[in-house]
């Protein structure tokens, strides 16, 4: 029988984070390192929010300062409340909450504990298996 999946099936899990107190440039590397778009901001290893390039480069345009990145801490900038689901939330729920808060990244915990981050991209790529599976010609990938 068919079922919609929970997001732990398309998440992706174990996902590097940052501590709050850490300076923005050592996130931008860890960003740059791991391709990561969303990075999760823990304090004592405790989720406290997110941080994205984008909220990076949105936080030094509206500044307008030449302030060191060494100079500005994680705390100044990450977002505090991201949506965050339980890793047995049903994907459809996921996707759709994403479309109305307008969200390109999802947090995913297990007991209160960070286990992955599910993003537009874990979407589509799920998406494009989907439509594999349902409709690849019988026999494989053969030209007609």
């Amino acid at each position: 029988m068919n079922h919609i999946p929970a997001i732990k099936a398309v998440m992706t899990a174990f996902p590097y984070s940052i501590d709050i107190s850490a300076p923005v440039s050592e996130a931008l590397a860890y960003m740059d390192e791991h391709d990561m778009r969303p990075l999760p901001v823990t304090r004592n290893d405790k989720l406290v929010g997110m941080l994205t390039q984008r909220d990076i480069k949105l936080f030094l345009a509206l500044a307008a300062m030449d302030r060191d990145l060494d100079s500005i801490s994680v705390s100044e900038i990450h977002m505090d409340d991201p949506y965050i689901v339980d890793l047995e939330t049903r994907l459809d729920i996921v996707l759709l909450e994403m479309v109305d808060r307008h969200t390109g990244s999802v947090l995913v915990t297990r007991h209160g504990r960070l286990a992955g981050v599910f993003t537009t991209t874990d979407a589509c790529r799920s998406f494009a298996e989907h439509l594999r599976e349902q409709f690849s010609p019988p026999g494989g990938d053969e030209a007609a």
